[in-house]
């Protein structure tokens, strides 16, 4: 199976075990990745608000390129804003001609044009649910993920809007539900598991996310949910780096990790912990991989500095 690939910026730098625990997974199924080249950021979600037509440009430029990479007409994104701004722009440009011819023109300037519905836009998770299939996966496992309970947690963005064909339900989704179970977790009812995590609202008004945040982290607890697992960057940064501020605010000891579903089909293939990306997590992961008996990743060595470099002891005077 070969499908276009787009990381986005996140799975580069802060989300970079979502991609390492991606690659790894996708090897035992033959899935072949041909990244975008040159591709650029998304735009993440603000853009669109303060000037939509260079909004649609910056990405639409990565539909062209990708559409002419020759790899597959299936554009593949492991990130959900990534997804999203994908998707609707190939929708939208499809549906307005106007729209379509304005972002052309601007295209246009760097050599390039995109036709709408030349490429079908998919979240990674429908690759592995749909392509690959629960029934795959679950030959493949070989550490049944036992004893470990788990909150999914999808975000409000790979569902919506719904009048674009979600590969899940926009109201309750439930794919990873059965893929977690699938590899032998118990997967915790997970009311919020739809609900915003407040995205970039961190950088707007940190009171409002950490308060979004908050029920998000507490109604897992309260399931007694060993992690949380997701399919989105966003999402995963903002619990897990804002976890200890919603524990300071609100007077809370949260200390779950928040991890990716592909680092849990991983687990269960019996891949290393450390192969997937664990240890990049700021909450520990070690006590849940405990639960499973899995080997926590290496700790990184303290490299004590070289005797130059140490500073001189000062003769005390009198």
């Amino acid at each position: 199976m070969k499908y276009g690939y787009y990381p986005g910026c996140s799975l580069e730098k802060n989300a970079v075990a979502y991609h390492q625990s991606a690659m790894a997974v996708s090897k035992p199924f033959d899935i072949e990745w041909v990244e975008v080249p040159d591709w650029n950021c998304c735009g993440a979600t603000e853009y669109f608000s303060v000037d939509a037509i260079p909004a649609y440009a910056l990405v639409s430029r990565n539909l062209a390129l990708a559409a002419g990479n020759n790899g597959s007409d299936q554009l593949v994104a492991p990130c959900s804003a990534c997804f999203l701004n994908l998707k609707k722009t190939d929708h939208y440009m499809g549906e307005s001609p106007k729209l379509a011819a304005q972002v052309n023109e601007a295209l246009a300037a760097g050599g390039l044009s995109y036709k709408p519905g030349t490429l079908e836009v998919r979240h990674l998770l429908d690759i592995f649910i749909n392509d690959v299939g629960y029934d795959a996966i679950e030959e493949k496992v070989q550490k049944p993920l036992y004893n470990l309970k788990v909150a999914p947690y999808y975000g409000c963005l790979i569902a919506r809007p719904a009048k674009m064909e979600s590969f899940d339900n926009s109201e309750y989704p439930t794919s990873m539900d059965v893929l977690i179970e699938k590899l032998g977790a118990t997967v915790v009812d997970y009311p919020l598991k739809a609900h915003c995590c407040g995205g970039h609202m961190t950088q707007l008004s940190e009171d409002v996310a950490l308060g979004m945040m908050r029920p998000l982290l507490k109604t897992a607890a309260d399931y007694n949910a060993d992690v949380i697992v997701t399919l989105c960057p966003m999402c995963q940064f903002n619990l897990d780096a804002y976890q200890d501020a919603v524990n300071k605010k609100f007077g809370m000891n949260f200390e779950i990790p928040i991890l990716y579903f592909t680092q849990l089909i991983g687990l269960a293939m019996g891949m290393p912990a450390a192969e997937l990306g664990f240890g990049k997590e700021l909450v520990n992961a070690n006590p849940a991989l405990a639960k499973i008996g899995a080997e926590p990743p290496p700790q990184p060595k303290k490299e004590r500095p070289p005797k130059e470099a140490l500073p001189m002891p000062t003769r005390k005077e009198g």
